[in-house]
């Protein structure tokens, strides 16, 4: 699995979930199909009145969720931004081209009413529940770095090995301390509530 592929996975679902944030700070998730995909990221269709549309030009901060039939959960989290007006034409000319559907919504020149939007900045989580253990990754979309998640065990660690008994996946293996197979891991948490020691914490507190 790599960054690519994680998109070309979103682009075989098709239609996906955007979510962002209003004014009031509550969250607010849209279905998309009117994406055009590329190896720095993906493009997307909407219309200047949109409160979508207000929402990116206010904040820019979105995610965006796609599920496969084989359980796979792939989910970008980026900042959206307006392509340049130059490039503007060429962006809605293409994604209209690839979503034939879309020339119905917007007929003839009303596509001019629309608005493309680039996520080249963030990172891409990949989450398959339909293999065991479980498997996952996180991907850099763009220079920015990748942000740890899930939990570490520390030197605290006794070696009493009730963490590994706890783990839903068995992805805890013995050692000193012992170590958490973070491409398994549920990041369900059990293994630091039922840790004597308090030897495990969450990885964002490194």
């Amino acid at each position: 699995m790599d960054l690519q592929t994680c998109l070309k996975k979103l682009q075989y679902v098709g239609v996906l979930a955007f979510a962002t944030v209003d004014g009031a700070g509550a969250p607010q998730v849209r279905n998309i199909s009117a994406i055009h995909y590329e190896p720095d990221g993906l493009y997307f269709f909407t219309a200047r009145g949109k409160d979508f549309c207000r929402e990116l030009l206010a904040d820019g901060r979105v995610q965006v969720l796609g599920y496969t039939k084989y359980k796979e959960m792939i989910r970008l989290s980026g900042r959206a931004v307006p392509v340049a007006q130059e490039e503007q034409r060429m962006r809605i000319d293409q994604i209209f081209a690839e979503q034939p559907y879309l020339a119905n919504v917007y007929p003839g020149n009303t596509r001019e009413i629309g608005i493309v939007f680039a996520i080249r900045e963030g990172q891409v989580e990949y989450f398959h529940l339909g293999v065991h253990p479980i498997f996952r990754q996180t991907y850099a979309l763009g220079a920015k770095p990748v942000a740890p998640k899930g939990f570490r065990i520390t030197e605290a660690c006794i070696g009493c090995g009730t963490c590994a008994a706890h783990c839903p996946q068995g992805c805890i293996a013995e050692g000193a301390p012992f170590r958490i197979e973070q491409e398994h891991c549920l990041h369900c948490g059990n293994c630091m509530e039922v840790c004597p020691a308090r030897a495990v914490e969450r990885r964002e507190s490194i």
